[in-house]
């Protein structure tokens, strides 16, 4: 086991050449508040689409691309914006994502139609897809060892948090704004926070030091974009209820990212840097696992929540507000958990998301049952201490699993590898969120059952979690037959090829 490896495991130990940044905390809460601005918007928009339909005399379809549009953009920018912030600066790609998304987010409350907040929207995705793997590369810069694990734990934290509390900061801030134009203020308030944002992180965040001439793989810019183009299209279609024919594009995606595959190890083997080195999925310990762990799961998690805010909003007739405030034990949970297992994960390594996905499965599995029988006037009380156990659960997977995923990765590589890793997560958000609330609508359709269609949908969102729990349960025991065949730590990254190049 090499010195660097041991770095990451060991707290006093640093990399040659990594002197610690005196700013790096102040600086990560800038990422952090920058981060969870833009996920937020994900999911935070959900409970005002019948504010913005009336609004705007807008239909259902269109509507639907308010939020449908912004997850594609998202998702087709990551990759490629992880490899430009590796290539150039991580810093200035972030600032300037996050300075595009304040102007963004400001045309999108302004907006006078339909149309135009839809195009609004889909650049506000594109600038938050530049941004995101801005976030966990300069945690990769910033941080060593120990201190890189707390770091993921509050950048999991986040990304847990924006996506549960969305539904309750959509209603809060509708309850505060009256009316039928109340809806431009949850665009509204990112410009404020947006601003300081980018005034603190110009004085705070690192540049990104570069030795040499940096090649950025277009080619592979354009299979990759086409490839997530064509798997997530269909997806966001069916959320505005048109899926129709598109599904030869999931074939047509499918094939297209074979191509980017081999066209990828074609540049490997050329030794010329690619857009998304392949050896990160074969060479680097935990990163391919932990990609499909987070794939899986986010195909239960981030379709819930619109499926709970169907439920209470059209079912029982909740208010928005009163709606997020039904759901928000579930982030309390999370935000609980999500902050101490990032002191853990070194601890107890994969047996952290085994634990929590468990308990998300069983408090989800509880929920699903309590509001489907319980009497209706307190079913969704009886529920919260359920759904707290699902958001401690919750905690324990996201903020782990990212760490495990990315703590192994090579600097220079780390915002491909991050805009990756959130590329899965998009693609599985994105599954989630067109089939449960179909799923949703298909019972609600051969009857007048809210419980039912409830409990349908949050039963095929188990599926995934379960086929996740599958999947990080065969790592947990063969990382452990490793340890005890060969010791703590068997497996020596830091001579992997895609780590000779420095950062």
């Amino acid at each position: 086991m090499t010195a660097s490896a041991a770095g990451d495991r060991n707290p006093g130990a640093q990399e040659a050449g990594y002197e610690p940044d005196p700013h790096r905390w102040r600086a990560l809460w800038v990422t952090l508040v920058a981060g969870f601005m833009s996920l937020l918007d994900v999911s935070i928009v959900a409970v005002a689409l019948p504010s913005v339909q009336r609004g705007l005399d807008a239909s259902p379809a269109q509507v639907q691309w308010v939020v449908s549009g912004y997850a594609l953009a998202f998702a087709l920018a990551l990759v490629t914006a992880g490899r430009l912030g590796d290539a150039l600066d991580r810093r200035r790609i972030f600032l300037l994502a996050l300075g595009g998304f304040v102007v963004c987010s400001a045309a999108c409350g302004a907006a006078p139609s339909i149309t135009l907040l839809v195009v609004a929207r889909l650049a506000q995705g594109l600038a938050a897809g530049f941004m995101a793997p801005q976030n966990s590369a300069l945690i990769q810069q910033m941080f060593r060892g120990a201190e890189r694990g707390r770091a993921f734990g509050f950048f999991g934290a986040t990304v847990g948090i924006s996506s549960a509390v969305g539904p309750l900061a959509g209603g809060l801030i509708l309850a505060l704004a009256a009316g039928d134009q109340g809806w431009r203020w949850i665009f509204y308030v990112n410009v404020p926070i947006g601003i300081l944002a980018v005034l603190l992180g110009r004085r705070l965040l690192p540049r990104t030091r570069r030795s040499g001439r940096q090649h950025v793989d277009l080619p592979g810019v354009v299979l990759l974009g086409l490839g997530v183009l064509a798997l997530m299209y269909p997806l966001v279609q069916a959320g505005s209820g048109g899926f129709g024919g598109l599904w030869w594009m999931f074939l047509a995606g499918a094939a297209i990212l074979f191509g980017f595959t081999r066209w990828q190890r074609r540049l490997v083997e050329r030794d010329t840097q690619p857009l998304l080195d392949p050896r990160l999925f074969t060479t680097v310990r935990g990163y391919a696992v932990g990609a499909g762990v987070g794939t899986l799961y986010f195909i239960g998690f981030s379709g819930v929540w619109l499926v709970f805010a169907l439920f209470y909003q059209d079912g029982l007739g909740f208010s928005p507000l009163r709606s997020g405030l039904a759901v928000t034990p579930f982030a309390l949970g999370s935000a609980c958990a999500a902050a101490v297992a990032g002191r853990l994960v070194d601890r107890l390594g994969r047996m952290l998301t085994v634990g929590g996905l468990t308990a998300v499965i069983a408090g989800l599995g509880g929920t699903a049952l309590l509001l489907r029988f319980a009497p209706l006037d307190i079913a969704p009380w009886v529920a919260a201490p359920v759904l707290f156990l699902g958001g401690v659960g919750s905690g324990c997977v996201i903020s782990p699993n990212i760490t495990m995923t990315l703590r192994d990765v090579p600097v220079h590589m780390a915002g491909a590898a991050g805009g990756a890793l959130q590329t899965g997560q998009r693609l599985g958000a994105a599954v989630g969120t067109a089939a449960l609330p179909g799923l949703f609508y298909l019972v609600l359709g051969s009857g007048d059952d809210y419980r039912g269609a409830l409990a349908t949908a949050l039963g095929a969102a188990l599926l995934g979690m379960l086929a996740s729990l599958a999947l990080a349960t065969s790592d947990w025991r063969r990382d452990r037959r490793s340890r005890q065949r060969h010791g703590k730590c068997p497996e020596d990254v830091a001579n992997s090829p895609i780590h000779a190049r420095q950062n």
